[in-house]
């Protein structure tokens, strides 16, 4: 089996992403700086070996929320291209001055969904990960919290984000497949 789910039950609420809206981060020097005005989608403790050597931690804890939901507030971050297993390619965004990376647009999500770092989150006490994804190579020497949900891999987006949440990616698509259409 593929996928080692805990903890939740589908329906029950998921806790990370509702203390994102109004969370304010930025990098380690303060050059680059960003306002979340929206809840995330969901938060994930991704466990991966990308997110492993980008963080230079043993996992990353990402928000996902619409790019139009991150209001940058001082200046703007660079970012940089690297390849994913899927193919498809990661963009992560960075200060070009400290280095510190903020946020990543991975290809394979629907729109223009960012996964914001939440270590660069002012309080990133203030959220916590719905879900612990590609456990399948998460450090041997971590335990998981008592009931967290965690899947080997990815997981099936209709099956653990809320509806809520995914009426709001669907609403995101269809903005952006409208102001593309009108170019």
């Amino acid at each position: 089996m593929s996928e080692v789910e805990r903890g939740r039950d589908r329906g029950e609420a998921l806790a990370g992403r509702r203390a994102t809206a109004g969370l304010e981060g930025g990098c380690a020097c303060g050059a680059v700086r960003y306002r979340l005005a929206a809840p995330a989608l969901i938060v994930h403790a991704c466990h991966c070996r990308d997110c492993q050597r980008l963080t230079g931690g043993a996992f990353a804890v990402n928000a996902l929320i619409e790019r139009e939901h991150v209001e940058a507030t001082a200046a703007p971050p660079r970012s940089f291209e690297l390849d994913t297993p899927s193919g498809r390619g990661q963009e992560v965004w960075y200060c070009g001055a400290c280095g510190t990376s903020v946020w990543s647009r991975y290809r394979m999500a629907p729109g223009h969904l960012l996964f914001v770092r939440a270590g660069t989150l002012d309080t990133p006490e203030a959220i916590g990960p719905d879900v612990h994804i590609y456990v399948r190579s998460k450090l041997p020497w971590l335990a998981l919290p008592p009931g967290a949900r965690a899947f080997e891999a990815l997981y099936q987006t209709e099956k653990v984000w809320s509806a809520e949440s995914r009426e709001r990616v669907r609403e995101h698509v269809a903005r952006l497949a409208a102001s593309a259409g009108g170019e």
